[in-house]
Order: C-alpha cells, then structure tokens, then sequence
C-alpha cells in the first residue's frame, strides 16, 4: 500500500517539505511514499498577466492538494520549457533536454529517500510532454541502478488547468474568450493569490487566435501581444478562488487513485 490517509490541514505549511526536518520525513515516509511536485515556468503572460503565472498558479494548487490530503509538497520548480515565448521580456526558459534532466535527477533524489509515488501538478503545457519523457528515464534508471523500490515507483503529471471541473467553467464563464495561452482562468487564480494584480487590469482587443507554434520570433509574429485567443480582461478574482477549489478537489480525487493504484 503506497498511501495511508492523512489527516487534513488547516494551513499549508505542515505539507511543505522545505519545513520538515528530515526526521520528520523519515517518520513521514514510514505511512506515506507520496509526494506532490508543484512544477511552473517563467515566461510571459499577455500584456497584463504576471510572468510567474504558471508556477504561481501551480504552487497555489499543489499546496491545496497538499493540505487536504496530507502529502508533502516539494519547493516549487519555477522554470520549464517555454522556448517559444523567448521573444518577450522577461522569458526564462531550459531547454527541452535541461528541464528532462532536471526532473529525473529531482525524481530520483526523491526515489533514493524512499518515496515511491510523485505527483507532479503542473501549471505549463509546454512542459508536458518533457516531463512524461523524464519520467520514463526514471522508470529505467530505478530499475538499471537496481534501486529497493524500483518495481513500486510511478510517477503522474497532473495539469490543473485541464482538470474537467476547471475546463468546464472556464468554458461556461468565457466561452471561446478562454483561449490557449494567458487565458482568464489562470489570470484569475493569479489576482485571488496576488491582489496587486488587479491594478493591471484593463480591456484589451480581440487577441491573435490560435494556431499553430514554429519557434520564438514566429510565435511573436503571429501573437504580437503574447496572448492566444484569451481575453484576460474576463477575469476575476473571486473567479480565481472558485478555480483554485474545483482544482484541488479534481486533482485531490486523482491523488489519492494513484496513490493507492497497483
């Protein structure tokens, strides 16, 4: 059994990782193999929305994951793949190969503690398709390295923003207005987590619609604002709280399946 129920906390900060000492997640881990890997990136957001809206949005997430579950939450990994946005200020991107290793060597320090299941909740779809590769890297070097628990090891991705509860609303409250990239949704969370944000809202033109990606001057050829069909001045803070709630239920829910599954 990879996962025993926690109590649930009032506050986030008995769920952080960087609070324990590593006694405390020694004892941990005697009733718990799981871990939640809150993973982001640096990039621009539209001409309103934060730089650190992914890995804002992602921690916010995690950590309420964290809390209602009782699995430890890692530090936030802020940065992620967003080598397409490198045209506009502010973008602090790796490359493709440097989040994969990154991830790996982060999975496998986790793995050599005793942790047996990492649940990462990602805030950055650029990110998705890396991180699925490292993790079958992991998969192969617990096993090559002949790792104790290599054979129970499983590692999950989770992208809020994907999650149906979340999806559905954001389609009932925007519509076609949601769009792919800064889109209302996320900027919500990010003015319920941050209220100087609101200062920036203002009413913006119809934004470039989606299509597709070849690369960073292209990209800000094609979305000369940075946005992707989104119109963040739908969003809204009390927005923001009722997505971060339908999130972490959704994500709480996938949690605990994959923290029980064979």
């Amino acid at each position: 059994m990879a996962f025993k129920q926690l109590d649930s906390f009032n506050s986030t900060e008995e769920i952080r990782l960087a609070l324990r000492s590593w006694p405390e997640v020694d004892e941990y881990l005697v009733q718990n193999k799981g871990v939640i890997i809150p993973l982001g990136s640096t990039e621009q957001h539209g001409p309103t929305g934060a730089i650190g809206t992914d890995a804002l949005t992602a921690e916010a997430v995690a950590l309420e994951v964290g809390r209602r579950t009782g699995v430890l939450v890692t530090p936030t990994q802020s940065f992620g793949m967003a080598e397409h946005h490198l045209g506009f200020a502010g973008t602090m991107s790796l490359k493709p190969d440097t989040l994969l290793a990154l991830i790996h060597d982060l999975v496998i320090s986790l793995i050599r503690n005793g942790f047996e299941r990492v649940f990462v909740v990602n805030g950055h779809g650029g990110n998705i398709a890396t991180v699925k590769s490292a993790f079958s890297m992991v998969y192969a070097t617990a096993a090559s390295q002949e790792l104790p628990a290599a054979s129970k090891v499983r590692c999950k991705i989770a992208n809020w923003f994907m999650a149906g509860p979340v999806s559905r609303q954001a389609k009932e409250l925007y519509g076609d207005q949601e769009g792919c990239h800064a889109t209302p949704s996320e900027i919500s969370i990010t003015m319920h987590l941050e209220p100087s944000l609101l200062e920036k809202q203002k009413d913006l033109p119809r934004a470039s619609p989606v299509g597709p990606i070849f690369g960073a001057e292209d990209f800000r050829r094609r979305y000369p604002d940075g946005r992707m069909g989104s119109n963040p001045f739908l969003a809204k803070a009390d927005h923001g709280a009722s997505f971060l709630e339908k999130a972490a239920i959704a994500l709480s829910d996938d949690l605990i399946q994959f923290l029980n599954a064979p």
